[in-house]
């Protein structure tokens, strides 16, 4: 969840961690802190709240002089969000100082033994547990006690170390949390994610589980826990720089909603061929394909509303039954591993810790594994059995937009290879459903370029809102899961989804005058039972917006607002429906005045469980 950073070399360290944490930001925004090795040792600054507080206590960096440092931006577990609790955290004598993204699971009793032997704790946090450890530990070898730590905590760790009897070298170490090293002329970096060193270098080397690193300005150096030396090779990020600027958009949700026709268009583009999709990462032969029994799709948030419409998809289109199941449950419930089972694992940043849980669990049980991540070499695409990329470019507001659209388009070209490889489909359909495909990124632009302001004029009359309500059908049930939850994490407005069919079922007690009911209405053979369901809220007093496709103006007469996506087919519409969705949540969070890309207590990537 928290983002770290930190840099060796010959510039000054400060400015080089601030504007790295400033990329990180949408990892965590409670609180953030640096610190920083100069002429009178290790110095530290660290601020609750935003990082422009931290900014302006440094003065930008200019009252921390040096070379080395590391920085912190954090999203609270242990401790609330005041500055004790911020990072870094010290040792008692100032000599080890260490930024942490992860929870050490057993703290509390390493905090119990650690005050026996007289350390002192000044925080409510785990991670200062680490600080006096490494202490404990440490007799003039950094790796050696580095070591010793590692197999006595119990939890995921992301950790950024300076020793002060080591001014010219950073440590690193990981479990669990992700972590990666820049390498660059002179210099070297640790971050949490690619976007806060990208515009120092495009080298990098990914950190395995259980790995430490030696840096200094000139030497990389990698090692196993019993600190045996690890060979790596370095991988090259393709990312346009400028892809995580906000290039003159107000925000970057704002630009990433924007952006989603060309995230579609380049998860599609390289794998339809001659008239055929070739998804070579797949890794399975046909007969292998045709031999799945079932699919198991595990994934969080945003990314488990895609798998709620591909079960549809699947199962519409290729006829195999699938399952859908929060990653946060999914081991807990003692699930049944069946064989024939392909389990797809979806996740933006390819390091949730829920799903990479489920993963292992999944493998542990003989289950092979399909990774859908964004981020090339995270934990996902590397411990998965095979990994298909969408290539939706860096994600930086914490409510996804462009990685979920890019996720559906995934989805939709798996289907229709399974559907054809299984003969579900023949070659005229198949070509139909192609011609579709293609066409939706072109859809999607004519979208966003014909209904932003209407949105925009709507979402202003309802920025005072207490409640809203998203209700559909079939797939459109799984539109209105991920609109009301876009609308609730960046408004704060309370907000739910719910099948229409159960509508009578308990639900429309809620529904008093002027209550907004978004209805959307793009599947035909489920038309008629959604105006039922409209009429039955406009008769308790509901103001009604119905999403639906062109052409059924007739709908115009049972609602109150009406906003109108292209016809496609029926199995795709969620890419071009979720569109107003998106931009309605933005317009009135930002309406309401709030931080529409960092919303309250949210963090872009979320590693701890």
């Amino acid at each position: 969840m928290c983002g770290i950073v930190g840099y060796v070399g010959d510039k000054q360290a400060a400015p080089i961690l601030l504007e790295g944490l400033t990329k990180l930001e949408y990892r965590g925004y409670d609180s953030a802190g640096i610190a920083v090795y100069g002429e009178n040792g290790i110095r530290m600054e660290k601020v609750s709240g935003r990082l422009v507080k931290l900014k302006e206590a440094t003065e930008d960096g200019r009252t921390l002089p040096g070379t080395l440092g590391i920085g912190h931006t954090r999203w609270a577990t242990h401790g609330s969000p005041n500055d004790i609790n911020a990072h870094p955290h010290f040792n008692e004598s100032g000599s080890i100082v260490v930024v942490h993204n992860g929870i050490i699971e057993n703290y509390s009793a390493l905090k119990a033994k650690l005050v026996k032997r007289g350390y002192v704790f000044r925080s409510e946090t785990d991670t200062e547990v680490l600080a006096h450890l490494l202490d404990f530990y440490y007799k003039g070898d950094p790796l050696d006690a580095i070591s010793r730590v590692m197999y006595t905590v119990e939890g995921s760790y992301a950790l950024g170390i300076l020793f002060s009897d080591f001014p010219e070298k950073m440590f690193a170490a990981r479990k669990d949390s992700p972590l990666i090293v820049g390498e660059g002329q002179g210099e070297n970096f640790i971050a949490s994610d690619v976007p806060a060193i990208l515009q120092h270098t495009r080298t990098v080397f990914y950190i395995q589980n259980e790995e430490i690193v030696e840096l200094s300005k000139d030497s990389i150096s990698f090692f196993n826990m019993d600190k045996e030396p690890v060979e790596k090779e370095s991988v090259t990020i393709e990312w346009d720089v400028d892809a995580a600027e906000k290039g003159g958009y107000p925000h970057f949700m704002l630009k990433e909603i924007f952006e989603e026709p060309r995230a579609v268009r380049d998860t599609l583009a390289p794998r339809i061929k001659n008239g055929d999709i070739v998804i070579e990462e797949l890794g399975m032969s046909d007969d292998e394909i045709r031999g799945i029994h079932k699919i198991q799709i595990v994934a969080c948030g945003s990314a488990y509303h895609t798998g709620v419409t591909a079960k549809y998809v699947f199962e519409g289109i290729a006829r195999i039954p699938v399952e859908v199941d929060l990653a946060s449950e999914y081991r807990y419930r003692n699930p049944i591993f069946l064989p024939g089972t392909l389990v797809i694992v979806v996740s933006q940043s390819g390091e949730t810790a829920d799903s990479l849980a489920a993963l292992r669990e999944s493998q542990k049980n003989g289950q092979k594994v399909l990774g859908i991540v964004n981020v090339v070499g995270s934990s996902i695409a590397r411990e998965a059995d095979n990994v298909i990329y969408t290539w939706a470019g860096p994600e930086i507001s914490v409510a996804t937009t462009k990685a979920y659209s890019a996720q559906l388009a995934a989805f939709y070209l798996l289907a229709l290879k399974f559907a054809k490889v299984r003969g579900q489909l023949d070659d005229a359909a198949f070509a139909g459903y192609l011609d579709d495909l293609l066409k939706l990124p072109e859809q999607m632009e004519t979208i966003l370029g014909s209904c932003q302001e209407q949105v925009q004029r709507f979402a202003n009359r309802y920025l005072a809102a207490d409640h809203i309500f998203f209700i559909g059908r079939g797939i459109d049930y799984a539109i209105s899961l991920e609109g009301s939850l876009k609308l609730k994490e960046i408004s704060y407005i309370h907000s739910e989804a719910y099948a229409a069919g159960e509508l009578k079922h308990g639900t429309i007690s809620l529904i008093e005058d002027g209550t907004l009911v978004v209805a959307v209405t793009t599947q035909e053979e489920l038309y008629l039972k959604m105006i039922s369901n409209i009429i039955e809220v406009k008769t308790r007093g509901a103001f009604v917006l119905s999403l639906t496709n062109e052409g059924h103006t007739e709908i115009e007469k049972d609602t109150d607002y009406t906003l109108y996506v292209p016809k496609t087919n029926p199995y795709f519409t969620n890419s071009l429906a979720i569109l107003p969705l998106q931009l309605f949540a933005y317009y009135v969070s930002l309406g309401r005045g709030l931080d529409v890309d960092k919303p309250r207590n949210l963090a872009k990537s979320v590693t701890v469980e």
